[in-house]
């Protein structure tokens, strides 16, 4: 269960689309909710080739700042009862926030995908990924729109998809992602990617083949059954352990030449609101998150996106 949750904020209405999401998981986890904004100091600007008064600017920018983090505290205290503060820190927007999330021992962050200003382009830039790399918790990323947030609603995932790799190192998603799901009542599918070993939909009786080439694609479409039933079998054994917690779940098995593919068809197909992917895994999901597979998710998806650094090691 969440106790402290952060949510980085830029001072735009990009940023703020995660509050709704933010607030409504810290009133159902009765935990802390803290906004954070860096402030990155007016040093070295010049306005008309003139030394800017930084002993008059830089105040006049915090005291902005905070007056704008204290208005979004009084927004969100006025909907509900969770325990809501705020925090200006300094310095690199990457370093500031990393300090801040070991100060404040959160154990989720929830920020938008992009925004402007300090936090540009955070997902397609650097901070998000920064994070994720560094903090070891999960951070849940939230697609903003163009229109500013309606603060009232409280959104409620209620289809998480799991992709799985059959490695232990992907499967340490689940637990943040069932912690998630659990207090929004949520349920789950997990999926797993197997790639195609026939290519098409080859029919050796439309080319002349010989019998070893024949023997051949009939060992290849042999393995491929097999590798199915293997993941299967593997999904079930997942699958079991969660339901006999009372979560429902179901499990399905995916054969495409593209995991990316196949995951964000899922997510259309079966209106899926979350996935929640572990930074990376192997087999169908190489290097998830930090490679190609989770990039074009992230890219691709309209919905929430769970992700988590593995512990080193």
């Amino acid at each position: 269960m969440y106790r402290s949750i952060l949510v980085p904020l830029d001072g735009s209405t990009f940023g703020e689309h995660a509050l709704p999401l933010a607030a409504g998981i810290a009133r159902r986890a009765k935990a802390a909710l803290e906004f954070v904004q860096v402030h990155v100091p007016l040093a070295g600007m010049y306005v008309d080739r003139i030394p800017a008064l930084e002993n008059t600017l830089d105040p006049m920018l915090r005291q902005q700042e905070r007056a704008y983090l204290d208005a979004v505290v009084r927004r969100l205290s006025d909907l509900g009862d969770a325990s809501v503060t705020a925090a200006l820190v300094e310095g690199p927007v990457l370093d500031a926030l990393q300090e801040r999330v070991k100060a404040s021992g959160a154990d989720l962050i929830v920020m938008t995908t992009h925004g402007r200003g300090p936090l540009a382009r955070a997902w397609l830039g650097s901070v998000a990924d920064g994070l994720v790399r560094r903090v070891g918790i999960p951070v849940l990323l939230v697609r903003p729109q163009e229109t500013a947030p309606d603060l009232a609603p409280e959104p409620a995932p209620r289809h998480v998809l799991i992709p799985l790799d059959g490695s232990d190192l992907a499967e340490q998603i689940i637990e943040p992602a069932v912690a998630l799901g659990a207090l929004l009542e949520a349920e789950y599918t997990l999926l797993r990617v197997i790639k195609p070993m026939v290519i098409g939909n080859y029919n050796p009786s439309d080319a002349v083949v010989g019998e070893l080439d024949y023997s051949l694609l009939r060992e290849l479409q042999t393995l491929h059954e097999q590798d199915r039933k293997d993941a299967q079998k593997y999904l079930e054994a997942v699958a079991a352990r969660l339901r006999q917690r009372s979560l429902r779940v179901r499990t399905r098995v995916a054969v495409n030449a593209q995991p990316a593919v196949a995951i964000l068809d899922e997510v259309k197909a079966n209106r899926i609101d979350l996935v929640a992917l572990e930074t990376h895994g192997r087999s169908g999901l190489p290097r998830l998150f930090l490679g190609s597979v989770a990039d074009k998710v992230l890219r691709g998806a309209t919905v929430l996106v769970l992700v988590q650094r593995p512990p080193a090691g």
